[in-house]
């Protein structure tokens, strides 16, 4: 305490009463009262004093072996993931030095491996990309120089991208790099065209014209064109910019470096292109008809053509034929947000029932990271139930997040499987005996692990949910669901919320594709209610709050003080002994001091008893919830879902004043299809302008704008084959396949213009049909090789 200050000898002294408790001893001889002779009574006389855990609320285990102190780290919101990890090694391996030696820090998570393994795939892709289109280049013109003109366009470009990437503040991650990787096959397009042309231009009339007069006229014959083709690629992702919440973090990364790459290369095709095509386009050009492969694309073009044109009302039939029957694959497909991403490492996220004990939940945690760590696939696994004293992280202990460090997979043992061929719907008896016959030896897949993880643990009242590390953490952030398929059920009560929760569980549980369903037990805690009985308490002088004091010391227990010691401090607790509170007969014979100096039982003022009470309070909207956990299994979500809202609104019924809501990753979905609905039309309407814009006619941007819904059938049909599911990603895929598939039309368009006017040039202003086609055939068939090129390009 603070006693002011005392001034002597021409100094000021402050004053300080100093009764800092610093060590047990300290407790131990403090008085508390004295006797009627005047003895005082110590602590000790009357209290066992010792150091002890605060009341526990979770714990953190190691590979089943026992428990361990675990710690995680916050980055800050928009920082380097990558260079906070390095960053945190460096610091740790600081750390280490002069640990004593029965003390080791152990990383239990890092995802930097995830990272590494991103980069280096994308970047591999980029690499594979720039030597297809040399390939492209060389096999098609026979020119190796013209490769370096649209080789040159894309680490330009690609440059210019991270450029502004750097400026706005965007990471290398998957999804920004994501969009880069999709524009590099786009990006090179125009290049590719205006040099097949100018190599065109050289074939008529290389000895007539300058070389640069003749990469001029090239140039501005396609050019403008190819320019508002590339415009048309990068504006059909502007609904991806329209995506809110989770969709939108995710994929606006990858809308804005694919906008970036394909307006860099629609600038360097008009800039650039043409001076390194003056300066390299040089030498010895081969004529087109000289190369077997262009005269072997033209051989088998010519009387697809020639067919078409004879049999028009015939084609356009079975073109429409083929977009009608497409409806089927559509309708077969099923739906979800976003495709798996396989991070490498799982996390197993089981949920008991409600009022476990942090003795049976220490138990349950090791035995669940033994069985798993059995596994020859895992390198380590870290478990944890409950929460840390921390606001960061409000688990309760019935909640289990166990982190599944996985081996490299070359370091997995192999097993015998079948071939490729086991994805052809071959049946079963037939995989056996072909994979007798052709065995091939490889790991098991991540899926298949997962699934003999979870057979292999079976305790009763615990459900099992299998995730992965990050992707839950984005999940529980955005609607607090940790599975694919979450229920949330609001109300006025409880009690009738947990048994809509219950009869719900029942009726999900049979649903085919329910891998585990848990409805949480809103109203299943455990209390032990001392009801207070006023009258007698008033008998004896009491009021209800002195009952309630006792509760709270002599039961629950109380900070009296707090030592200090340095920068610690220490709460010195007061609380009767576990032996005098363990059941509730000690509870019962709990005394309650009177105004007179008597000591009343607690049973003679309260009634107690055990009560079923709320573990916990969820609300939305100002609304009670109880949420359900669903984790699906060979199923996709959106299919699930509408199975299981059908089966639910047959078999439930709710009372006025309840309803329910799907959430979790069936509601991102929802949401995304949603906006896209809305925003798609417009984009449309707006490459619809653009085509006005550089045609000048309304027929060529209808014929541009009609073969887009043919461009995506092929698209449909192979997710169909393959059992792929529509998503948010394939979503992002078919609109760059659309904006492709607009540039491809374009293309063909100026071709067979500058057919057109050729034709009619030679045979005067009135054309016969013969003429037409005749121009249709010159635009088309001996004009495939640049269209061919850039879908070469696009496709690689």
């Amino acid at each position: 305490v603070g006693g002011r200050v005392v001034e002597m000898a021409e100094m000021e002294f402050m004053v300080r009463g100093r009764g800092y408790i610093k060590n047990i001893e300290d407790l131990e001889n403090t008085s508390v009262s004295v006797d009627r002779y005047g003895t005082p009574i110590l602590l000790k006389d009357i209290a066992a004093i010792q150091v002890g855990p605060e009341l526990r609320r979770g714990l953190a285990e190691l590979n089943g072996e026992g428990e361990v102190v675990g710690g995680i780290i916050v980055m800050r919101y928009g920082e380097n993931a990558l260079q906070v990890i390095k960053n945190v090694k460096k610091k740790l391996e600081e750390l280490k030095v002069g640990l004593p030696d029965d003390v080791k820090i152990t990383t239990v998570y890092d995802r930097s491996a995830l990272i590494y393994r991103a980069v280096a795939f994308l970047r591999e892709k980029l690499i594979e990309e720039s030597i297809i289109v040399a390939l492209v280049c060389i096999v098609f013109l026979l020119h190796f120089r013209s490769a370096f003109v649209a080789i040159f366009t894309l680490p330009v470009g690609i440059l210019i991208s991270f450029i502004i990437m750097y400026y706005q503040g965007i990471n290398a991650n998957i999804m920004s790099l994501g969009g880069i990787a999709i524009a590099i096959g786009a990006m090179v397009d125009a290049a590719i065209v205006m040099i097949e042309n100018v190599h065109k231009h050289i074939e008529r009339e290389g000895d007539k014209k300058d070389r640069w007069q003749i990469v001029i006229d090239a140039s501005k014959e396609v050019g403008p064109a190819l320019f508002f083709s590339l415009l048309i690629i990068t504006l059909s992702f502007l609904p991806i910019f329209t995506l809110q919440a989770q969709e939108g973090r995710l994929f606006k990364p990858l809308a804005f470096t694919k906008t970036y790459a394909m307006v860099a290369a629609a600038f360097l095709s008009i800039t650039i292109v043409p001076v390194l095509m003056g300066f390299l386009v040089r030498g010895k050009i081969l004529p087109e008809e000289r190369n077997p492969i262009n005269k072997f694309l033209i051989t088998i073009y010519s009387p697809v053509i020639y067919f078409v044109l004879r049999f028009k009302i015939t084609t356009i039939l079975i073109a429409l034929g083929i977009l009608i029957a497409t409806v089927y694959p559509l309708r077969k497909l099923g739906s979800e947000f976003m495709p798996p991403l396989y991070e490498g490492d799982f996390l197993y996220m089981p949920t008991t029932l409600p009022g476990i004990s942090i003795t049976k939940a220490r138990e349950l945690l090791q035995q669940t990271d033994k069985i798993i760590k059995t596994f020859p696939q895992v390198h380590h696994v870290f478990g944890k139930v409950g929460r840390a004293e921390t606001a960061t992280d409000p688990a309760p202990l019935s909640m289990i997040e166990t982190t599944i460090m996985l081996k490299p997979e070359e370091d997995w043992p192999k097993v015998k499987t079948v071939r490729w061929y086991s994805n052809f719907g071959i049946p079963g008896a037939v995989k056996n005996i072909l994979s007798l016959i052709w065995p091939e030896e490889k790991p098991v897949t991540p899926e298949k692990l997962t699934e003999d993880m979870d057979r292999s643990i079976q305790f009763p009242g615990l459900t099992n949910a299998w995730t992965m590390p990050i992707k839950t953490r984005i999940d529980m952030l955005s609607t607090g669901i940790k599975t694919p398929v979450g229920i949330k059920i609001a109300g006025p009560k409880l009690e009738i919320l947990q048994e809509l929760g219950e009869q719900i569980e029942k009726v999900i549980r049979n649903i085919p594709g329910t891998l585990s369903v848990y409805s949480e037990r809103v109203a299943g805690g455990n209390y032990l209610d001392f009801r207070i009985k006023r009258r007698e308490a008033a008998r004896y002088g009491l009021t209800v709050m002195d009952v309630q004091e006792i509760i709270m010391t002599a039961i629950g227990g109380m900070n009296i003080t707090i030592a200090v010691e340095g920068l610690e401090r220490y709460p010195v607790n007061l609380r009767y002994g576990r032996e005098l509170r363990e059941n509730i007969e000690s509870l019962r014979r709990v005394l309650v001091s009177t105004p007179r100096g008597e000591h009343i039982p607690i049973y003679q003022l309260a009634d107690i008893e055990i009560k079923k009470g709320p573990p916990g309070i969820k609300s939305e909207n100002a609304r009670l919830n109880a949420w359900i956990y669903v984790d699906i299994k060979g199923i996709d979500v959106g299919t699930y879902v509408n199975n299981a809202r059908k089966i639910l609104e047959e078999s439930i019924t709710f009372p006025p004043g309840y309803n329910l809501k799907w959430s979790g990753q069936y509601e991102y979905m929802e949401r995304a299809k949603a906006r896209l609905k809305m925003v798609i039309p417009l984009t449309l309407l707006i490459i619809f302008l653009l085509l006005y814009f550089n045609f000048k006619n309304i027929t060529e941007s209808l014929m541009v704008m009609l073969s887009l819904p043919f461009s995506i059938v092929g698209g449909i049909w192979f997710m169909y084959i393959l059992d792929y599911n529509m998503s948010v990603a394939v979503g992002v895929g078919f609109i760059a396949l659309a904006g492709i598939a607009a540039e491809t039309g374009v293309i063909m368009i100026i071709y067979l213009e500058h057919a057109y006017s050729e034709v009619k040039e030679k045979m005067g202003t009135s054309l016969t049909i013969k003429d037409l086609y005749e121009a249709i055939i010159i635009g088309a068939v001996e004009r495939v090789r640049p269209k061919i090129m850039t879908v070469t390009a696009i496709m690689g």
